[in-house]
């Protein structure tokens, strides 16, 4: 892949890639107190990134050599116990991969339990890289 560094908006959730290929992505998230709600455990929305992250990264990952990248089209996860804090290791896997659109399923476990906290599907748009632009942006 081109892009050796995530956003700044994913780097704020903490997630990291641990591991990467074609079909599967292995990654990690510190969860703490930064991830609360004001009811003291993580916001369901930082699974839902992690999942489209996870899952887009992967993706994209796949489809690089065709010069192409992939887009979330749909998001589906789901919260299946609240977490506070500890180690939450994330596993995306292809479900389907074909030429224009692909399917990946993302578990977010907590290390310590090895219960299932999240899990969600993301279907992808597989889409040209975009052109670089020569032109000062202004």
């Amino acid at each position: 892949m081109t892009r050796t560094e995530s956003s700044e908006f994913v780097a704020a959730t903490g997630f990291v890639v641990d591991e990467l290929n074609a079909t599967s992505l292995r990654g990690h998230v510190q969860l703490g107190t930064n991830h609360h709600t004001p009811w003291g455990v993580v916001h369901g929305g930082l699974f839902t990134t992690i999942v489209e992250s996870a899952a887009s990264i992967g993706a994209s990952f796949a489809v690089n050599e065709y010069g192409q990248f992939a887009v979330g089209v749909h998001n589906a996860t789901d919260f299946l116990r609240p977490g506070s804090s500890g180690l939450a290791l994330v596993k995306a896997t292809a479900l389907h991969q074909g030429r224009t659109q692909q399917l990946w399923e993302v578990i977010i476990t907590d290390d310590a339990s090895s219960k299932v906290l999240a899990r969600g599907q993301l279907r992808l748009q597989n889409v040209p890289l975009p052109e670089k632009s020569t032109e000062v942006q202004g």
